[in-house]
């Protein structure tokens, strides 16, 4: 239970409500900020204003999964109000307060840095990011049904990377029927692409491997399907770009040249957020509690 444990709950979209619904079942009380508009309300949960909490109480701060923006602006949509995380806030906070995030960037490390305060990415722990693939997967079988005239399976199918989503790609389409062939660089990935039944290419040679290609899924969060790469595509191809935003793809050429490239970070909150919250909030709670198991630990 977190009987006693104050968290702030800053901002987000509708997996949130299934972390605060956790949450508040295990005990805990809550500071809603960012969501005036949210007509359920939940036991122990309060709807504030980020100025009219007492950060100097807060144990814990989640915020949404994309963290913040480069200028610390929190994204919510059950607010119209503008909400910003700054250091003055964290710097608030006790000593012991633990920041949790889907993933960080410059703005969100650099803050929690200087107010020497811990964040906790929920998108580095494999056991998040494994099951957060079976709606990441699903999302995208349903854009590549919506925006192409062909069907999956007999498909000529390039997967980029054979990371924790690209692997649970790569499995469903080669199941669904597709000619898959997925790209990697490191040698145990090819030998696993190769175990699994499927084509493995280097990404050294990416330019041959798309020529034929009727999509080509990205899940690599760095420029890999450039304009060069792009040029050697049909023109039929359809490009999904699962990596975090800016993505992988270089998306003004992909138009320039006709190609339909799709950026699809987030899938699961779009797809599935009620599934998509309860895997946050089954980690979130799980360790909520064991942060409060070591602090109570400390002062026996």
């Amino acid at each position: 239970m977190l009987t006693g444990t104050q968290i702030a709950v800053i901002g987000g979209d509708a997996r949130q409500l299934e972390i605060i619904r956790k949450l508040t079942e295990l005990d805990a009380k809550l500071s809603l900020i960012g969501f005036e508009q949210l007509d359920h309300a939940f036991s122990g949960a309060v709807k504030e204003k980020i100025d009219e909490v007492d950060f100097s109480n807060i144990d814990a701060i989640i915020l949404p999964v994309p963290g913040t923006g480069l200028e610390g602006q929190i994204e919510t949509i059950f607010s119209n109000e503008k909400v910003t995380f700054e250091e003055e806030i964290l710097s608030q906070t006790p000593a012991h307060c633990t920041v949790y995030s889907g993933i960080t960037n410059s703005y969100l490390t650099g803050v929690t840095k200087s107010a020497d305060r811990r964040l906790v990415q929920l998108f580095e722990r494999d056991d998040v990011a494994i099951y957060n693939s079976i709606p990441t997967v699903e999302g995208t079988i349903m854009m590549a049904i919506q925006h192409t005239d062909f069907t999956i399976h007999g498909s000529n199918i390039a997967v980029i990377g054979l990371g924790r989503v690209g692997m649970s790609v790569a499995r469903t389409f080669h199941a669904l029927g597709a000619k898959v062939k997925v790209g990697a660089r490191k040698s145990e990935h090819i030998a696993r692409i190769t175990e699994m039944g499927l084509t493995p290419f280097h990404l050294k040679e990416i330019g041959d491997a798309v020529k034929d290609v009727d999509i080509c899924i990205n899940t690599a969060p760095h420029l890999v399907v450039t304009a060069s790469v792009i040029s050697k595509m049909p023109t039929h191809t359809l490009i999904i770009d699962l990596a975090s935003k800016p993505g992988g793809t270089d998306f003004r050429y992909a138009e320039k040249r006709g190609v339909k490239a799709l950026l699809a970070p987030g899938l699961p909150g779009i797809v599935a957020p009620k599934t998509a919250g309860q895997i946050l909030a089954n980690v979130l709670s799980q360790l909520i509690m064991e942060d409060l198991q070591k602090r109570k630990g400390n002062t026996i």
